[in-house]
């Protein structure tokens, strides 16, 4: 049987076209509600008769650090990807989805260089150029996002004609559509082509907005259930899984219950001797106003030290941890090149943002806060709709499930049928 190394895991020829779906946002107390309903049965049976668990996520827990460990079978020390935003060399606030800045080859790429044919569909572009690196376009493989699904080209995404394929409008960027359209693509073009491995990434959009059991993420969830079965129905091995939970992080009253650490830092030590870096910014503030449960503190005043920030920041009713660079990395298995002085990071309930006048919030008032990025969102669902092997199991009965391991599991753990 051949097998394609990548990052120390040897991966086995895929037996059955393999599916991993990542669930943006996808908490797993939306699946715990979604069962007790009874409005997810096709996830349901994949739990029953294939495996189920719960796995660590990627610390801080964004979508551009998980997705680029679902996709290369590593942690962010190797890929080098640790959030969606940073500050370089040079001092400067750079965003982290340029292809150049991803260290390690994809899984994707590896198979496709060896004569597979794969496909990855994301919602958000931001993530497309990453998640496609590498990736020979001209070979039969497909790489684009939903949000410009009408803007598709063979140069481009290896693919055109998207909307007319897939039967749909081109979504709103803020609508459940955008998910369930990476979702119908993928079927169709299951149906079409067989690729052997296919990744399609989600937004979080209705995970920030909608909590477990609101009618709404209810109607979001029974629509994933549908194309799950889909998928499994048309005799892939479908892998589910998750680049961060969700949890409320609002007061009684409703407004966001945030740490404004940068005004704390600068009234403390003075303006201008700490940058303070939301690595959860990103383009769409509707989700979250950038704020997160993970936040970077650069020194910019020799005299002060990490530890100083350390204490100051952990006497903050609402900071969970505070940490320096080399253990926040040692634990969280992050690159030390991207990580700042400090890291800063919430408990379950609190977001921490920079100064009050760098974050917009006109668009929360809709709804509680909903966010992520702390320890409390990196638990995230493991589902697999076959059964696994006598290793596999094993393995993960023995030791904790990693949710970077879901395509290691996927196409070498399950029970090999005729």
């Amino acid at each position: 049987m051949n097998t394609l190394e990548l990052n120390g895991v040897s991966y086995n020829w895929p037996q059955h076209p393999v599916v991993v779906v990542c669930i943006d946002g996808g908490d797993p107390a939306y699946l715990e509600q979604g069962l007790k309903d009874g409005i997810i049965p096709n996830i349901a049976r994949f739990m029953r008769e294939g495996f189920s668990g719960l796995a660590n996520g990627t610390v801080p827990s964004f979508t551009c650090p998980n997705n680029m460990s679902l996709i290369t079978g590593a942690p962010p020390s190797v890929h080098g990807i640790s959030g969606n935003y940073y500050l370089n060399e040079n001092g400067e606030a750079v965003v982290m989805t340029g292809p150049e800045l991803l260290r390690s080859p994809t899984i994707l790429a590896t198979f496709a260089n060896a004569g597979a044919k794969v496909v990855s569909i994301t919602a958000k572009d931001k993530l497309r150029k990453q998640l496609g690196k590498g990736l020979d376009l001209t070979r039969g493989n497909v790489s684009f996002s939903s949000e410009f699904a009408s803007q598709c080209s063979l140069e481009e995404n290896g693919i055109e004609n998207v909307l007319e394929l897939v039967g749909m409008p081109q979504p709103d960027m803020y609508s459940m559509d955008l998910s369930l359209f990476v979702l119908e693509a993928g079927i169709k073009l299951l149906e079409r082509d067989r690729p052997h491995l296919l990744f399609l990434s989600l937004t979080d959009y209705i995970q920030h907005k909608y909590a477990p059991g609101d009618a709404v993420s209810n109607i979001f969830y029974q629509r994933l259930d549908d194309a799950f079965g889909r998928l499994a129905a048309l005799g892939a091995t479908v892998a589910l899984t998750a680049d961060h939970g969700m949890n409320d992080k609002s007061n009684a009253d409703g407004t966001p219950k945030v740490i404004y650490l940068q005004d704390r830092l600068d009234q403390q030590f003075g303006a201008g001797t700490t940058k303070v870096i939301c690595p959860i910014t990103d383009a769409f503030v509707r989700h979250h106003g950038a704020l997160g449960g993970f936040v970077r503190v650069w020194i910019r005043d020799p005299l002060i030290t990490p530890e100083a920030i350390i204490t100051a920041s952990q006497a903050i009713p609402g900071v969970a941890l505070a940490m320096n660079r080399e253990e926040v990395c040692r634990q969280f298995e992050l690159p030390a090149d991207r990580e700042g002085d400090v890291a800063v990071i919430g408990d379950a309930g609190t977001v921490i943002g920079a100064s009050q006048s760098d974050h917009d919030l006109s668009n929360l008032t809709d709804a509680r806060l909903r966010s992520h990025g702390a320890v409390a969102e990196a638990r995230v669902p493991f589902i697999l709709n076959r059964s696994l092997n006598a290793t596999y199991a094993q393995r993960a009965a023995q030791s904790t499930l990693k949710s970077h391991h879901i395509f290691d599991y996927a196409i070498n753990g399950i029970e090999i049928t005729a």
